[in-house]
């Protein structure tokens, strides 16, 4: 990032936190990507909640980034099973912020699984949280009940300038590594398995670069949309993967289980849009796949007959090549900046969204930095 995008880039978050004050003192936690626009976040938010501790996610890091990172804030590894164990999970906040009010920020419901534990027993007080993501999101919904206010900015329209073009980077990435390993994108049948806002993008980018595509989700309201905007669709996953020999897992929710690995077409590759224990039940194939790591981060899986390549690991493609959004990812982060102001003012338990007054104020604030 030059010296004048970071200027810009600060300019901007310095609207956005005086138009959302901080109402108390409070820290805050902090699971993220370090990218390179993300130092510029975090600056920003400590004015609102003291960041205590980053923990970076482990597949969308940039050493640099995280170098930067470490000489301002105190950055610990992200353990999803030390958070999925209450005891773990609290004994860490005990041990990074004793007795302080508390604001969690998550990517992929991180906390969700010791939530109820940290809002009754953590020496502090949990103010709420604010999680980025679908899959995130889902799990906090989940919960029978919500001990503190849950901000989700997952399925705001301020969100889906992001997911277009994360859609668009996925297959730019995909392609990459098609190219990569002298196959190009250009007519092959793909399947595109989740037809929410990215996998939509992702469909419709496949089209734009003549690639035939299915799709396959199991909500049937998803499928008559994707019917409607031209795609073949599937009711089976398995039916739908048997012809593609490119497979595009777009859900956050195990798109690919161990039941359906076998209907893979044989030679297909399968590229993630987020983290592998999320899209792909890889870790079932143990002893019935032999594991063959292939260049450029792909691994194959195969046994006597059949085989599949898993492009970047299972993880994330577009990460790759650095999941370059442009200036639409700062919407985002100043609704999420604009939550944590919120979470600060007591809010009630419960899944909240930001208001749509404030939304128009971030969008604004946006339209006046980056589009002049």
């Amino acid at each position: 990032m030059t010296t004048t995008d970071r200027a810009r880039l600060d300019g901007y978050f310095r609207r956005v936190v005086e138009r959302f004050p901080s109402r108390v003192p409070a820290a805050s936690l902090v699971i993220t990507h370090l990218l390179p626009e993300r130092p510029a976040f975090l600056d920003a938010l400590t004015q609102l909640a003291r960041v205590a501790a980053v923990l970076p996610k482990p597949k969308s890091q940039v050493p640099e980034v995280v170098d930067e990172v470490r000489r301002q804030y105190r950055v610990d590894q992200l353990d999803r099973d030390q958070f999925a164990d209450p005891g773990q999970a609290l004994d860490y906040l005990e041990g990074t912020v004793p007795g302080e009010d508390l604001v969690l920020l998550d990517i992929g419901g991180y906390f969700a699984p010791s939530l109820d534990v940290l809002a009754g027993k953590f020496s502090g007080r949990i103010l709420g949280v604010v999680e980025d993501t679908e899959n995130g999101h889902r799990r906090y919904q989940s919960l029978a009940t919500l001990p503190c206010p849950v901000y989700s900015v997952a399925r705001s329209p301020l969100k889906e300038c992001e997911d277009h073009l994360v859609g668009h980077s996925v297959v730019f990435s995909t392609e990459a590594l098609l190219r990569a390993h002298g196959s190009v994108l250009t007519n092959r049948d793909a399947c595109v398995i989740g037809y929410g806002k990215i996998g939509r993008s992702i469909a419709r980018a496949l089209h734009h670069r003549d690639v035939r595509v299915t799709v396959y989700d199991n909500d049937p309201v998803k499928q008559v949309q994707a019917h409607a905007h031209g795609f073949r669709v599937s009711a089976r996953c398995s039916d739908a993967l048997r012809g593609a020999d490119l497979v595009m897992c777009a859900t956050g929710n195990l798109a690919l289980r161990r039941a359906v690995f076998g209907a893979l077409h044989n030679g297909a590759y399968v590229a993630s849009v987020t983290s592998s224990d999320d899209e792909l039940e890889l870790a079932s194939l143990e002893g019935a796949y032999r594991r063959t790591p292939l260049p450029h981060g792909t691994t194959r899986f195969a046994t006597a007959d059949h085989h599949f390549d898993v492009l970047n690991d299972g993880n994330a493609v577009n990460f790759l090549h650095g999941a370059e959004v442009g200036s639409y990812i700062h919407l985002v982060q100043a609704e999420i900046l604009a939550a944590v102001s919120l979470i600060a003012a007591e809010q009630p338990p419960g899944l909240h969204e930001v208001s749509a007054e404030a939304r128009h104020t971030i969008a604004s604030i946006w339209l006046d930095r980056f589009s002049r």
